[in-house]
């Protein structure tokens, strides 16, 4: 099991594939109900956040442990929120969306800056955490639009930035190379 959570390539492929698959059901079913989409939502969300954690508890990533732990809190936090309230209005749930892709957008772009990128090409995460972070913007500048508009374009959101993970777990399994762990790289005391 520590090998499963360990795997760099292995657990950005899960996440990316969680997020494709949130993505196709939202594009699929656009008329689901918010108690539906809630769940789906918050599933992913909690799948999201759990890998995320998983790979800052265990150190294997070259992302620094703070920048994953609060990504994935941010989305266990989500999830629960989500799940405990399934009845919550459809503003508040855009609301919600929104500051979530603004927080986690701004966590990719600052990790793409800093040069941590998860065993992507830097370009590819710093878009992903633009996209998501204008998605969130725009969610907070024009909520009236509806449901299904927010549905759809979550949808394709999630297989973007899905897609974007599964691709960086393909680059990363087949570099054959060994990125080291943020506990090596950034240890106290190191230069």
């Amino acid at each position: 099991m520590k090998d499963f959570f360990s795997s760099t390539s292995v657990m950005l492929a899960v996440r990316g594939g969680a997020a494709i698959l949130f993505g196709v059901v939202a594009l699929v079913w656009p008329g689901i109900t918010l108690s539906a989409l809630l769940i789906v939502l918050g599933a992913f969300a909690f799948v999201d956040g759990v890998t995320a954690i998983a790979m800052a508890v265990t150190g294997e990533s070259p992302l620094p442990r703070w920048v994953l732990l609060l990504d994935g809190l941010a989305g266990v936090i989500f999830a629960g929120a989500v799940l405990v309230a399934p009845g919550v209005t459809a503003l508040a749930l855009l609301y919600m969306i929104a500051v979530w892709c603004l927080f986690t957008g701004s966590l990719m772009i600052g990790a793409a800056v800093s040069g941590d990128t998860f065993g992507r090409p830097a370009w590819l995460m710093a878009l992903d955490g633009v996209i998501s972070a204008v998605f969130g913007g725009l969610l907070i500048a024009w909520p009236g639009d509806g449901i299904v508009a927010i549905v759809w374009a979550l949808g394709l959101y999630a297989i973007f930035a899905g897609t974007t993970m599964v691709f960086g777990a393909f680059v990363f399994a087949d570099s054959g190379r060994t990125i080291p762990s943020a506990r090596a790289t950034h240890a106290p005391g190191s230069a």
